[in-house]
């Protein structure tokens, strides 16, 4: 199974793709008076592991795209649209 990583606060922390597979068999179900499924209960750190792993998605998702992007303008950041660093690097610093 795959294995996702990530940095927080300064430290580099992994998440297991049996870690989310954990994480999901943890949930507990909420039921009505009928025993209808009405919501779902997990731990704030199934939470948080849930939450980490869906940031991972997403940034792994802009980075494919990115590249494409990249790629299908020969290599050439300028002819991809991107923006240089000192461009952005003061941008960056105020946020």
């Amino acid at each position: 199974m795959g294995e996702f990583s990530y940095t927080e606060n300064g430290k580099k922390r992994a998440i297991a793709m049996t870690d989310v597979l954990e994480t999901l068999k943890s949930v507990q179900f909420v039921l009505d008076s009928g025993g209808k499924p009405t919501g779902a209960l997990l731990s704030i750190s199934a939470w948080e592991t849930l939450l980490d792993w869906i940031e991972e998605q997403e940034d792994m998702a802009t980075i494919r795209q990115v590249l494409t992007e990249l790629q299908d303008a020969g290599g050439r950041p300028r002819q991809a649209k991107w923006l240089s660093w000192d461009v952005v690097k003061d941008e960056w610093d105020e946020g």
